[in-house]
């Protein structure tokens, strides 16, 4: 069975018409004076799902996070949390809870007592208390650091302890508005591999808000791109970034080459586009643009093949340039290639081994290349 990427898990009830939503946001919009954060934005998260809200500084994913969690009223629309309707419900009567970017521990306790906090609040018997944080201690790997306070801990120490007291309480959703900010980028990736197993293990369903593309594509079943309070996409990682749906998407996910040109031919399979200094590029896709329309073409620097005899065929998918950067990066190497059209585009080859023959170097002529199911047909 072919796939777009490799998949995770086989957990998918978003391909079930029968599959009730766990969380749905329906028609939401959220105003802020003349400002408009969340524009009727209609969206479904199903239970146990880790998903993610992906995209730019004032998009609106934090302040969509922010009534789920209750923080935040809608201007208009629905949310409905597990059947039940979130209007007028405020946040300590939610079956969420949220951890911030901040994480908002309290500094004069201990971890224990951190951890403890909402289980107080919430009147637990001090020996059901007692249990639960031993529980939650041993679940993040920090049973020895029961006694200490917040300044006494690492960053990635502090993030989990701020995790520990999220899930003490048990909730059916919890909320992550960019929680691995503050880590540096080892200890980021570790977290996130952490996060996902912690995340299956509790059957839980969990909903982040990140500005980053990585963490969201490693750790979400699904994504949902937004763009000025509207979600653009959702879809799974893998399909978000070999098949995005606009150009938007295309060019905010990853690294990308985009070329514009005009449409000659459609023959139900594929699609050719005339491109600038005679580049044609042959498609293949089920979309059928009109002939003599204006189009666009996306393709991932690793899809693109560079070497220095032209291909059997130079009319299509190909074309002559010149080297003009080169990065070597360890696990690849990347190459800035100047084509015949005058348009630099980005390749990139897995250095698979530790020793090359004739490498490349700069100002060298080359072929840049690729196949006809290697990039995707841009609809705007």
């Amino acid at each position: 069975m072919k796939s777009l990427g490799n998949i995770r898990r086989s957990f998918a009830p978003w391909t079930d018409p029968a599959a009730k939503p766990f969380i749905s946001f329906k028609n939401v919009t959220k105003r802020f004076g003349d400002f408009t954060a969340v524009d009727d934005l209609s969206l479904n998260i199903y239970h146990r799902e880790f998903f993610a809200l992906l995209g730019a500084s004032g998009c609106g994913k934090s302040t969509l996070l922010r009534m789920l969690a209750g923080f935040e009223q809608p201007t208009a629309g629905e949310i409905i949390l597990d059947g039940t309707d979130m209007a007028g419900t405020p946040p300590y009567k939610r079956p969420v809870n949220m951890m911030f970017q901040s994480y908002a521990l309290f500094p004069h306790m201990t971890v224990e007592k951190n951890i403890a906090f909402g289980l107080r609040q919430d009147g637990m018997s001090k020996d059901a208390i007692g249990e639960r944080v031993s529980q939650m201690l041993k679940m993040v790997k920090l049973e020895q650091f029961a006694s200490r306070k917040p300044n006494q801990l690492s960053g990635g120490q502090r993030q989990r302890v701020a995790l520990a007291r999220s899930l003490a309480k048990r909730p059916k959703v919890l909320l992550l508005d960019e929680p691995l900010g503050a880590l540096d980028k080892k200890l980021r990736e570790e977290t996130q591999f952490e996060l996902m197993d912690l995340q299956q293990n509790l059957g839980l369903t969990f909903v982040v808000v990140t500005h980053d593309q990585e963490e969201a594509m490693t750790m979400a079943d699904r994504i949902a791109v937004m763009s000025h309070g509207k979600v653009v996409q959702v879809a799974t990682p893998a399909e978000i970034y070999e098949a995005p749906n606009c150009r938007f998407v295309a060019d905010f996910i990853g690294d990308v080459n985009i070329f514009d040109g005009k449409v000659v031919s459609a023959d139900g399979t594929s699609v050719e586009l005339a491109v600038d200094a005679g580049l044609t590029i042959k498609v293949a896709t089920s979309d059928m643009p009109a002939k003599g329309s204006s189009a666009g073409f996306a393709i991932r620097p690793e899809k693109l093949r560079v070497t220095r005899q032209p291909p059997a065929n130079p009319t299509v998918n190909a074309s002559s340039g010149e080297l003009w950067d080169i990065a070597y990066l360890g696990d690849m190497t990347v190459f800035h290639v100047k084509l015949k059209n005058g348009q630099v585009v980005k390749a990139s080859s897995l250095n698979a081994q530790r020793a090359v023959d004739d490498p490349f170097t700069y100002d060298q002529d080359v072929w840049v290349t690729f196949a006809e199911d290697a990039g995707v047909l841009l609809k705007d």
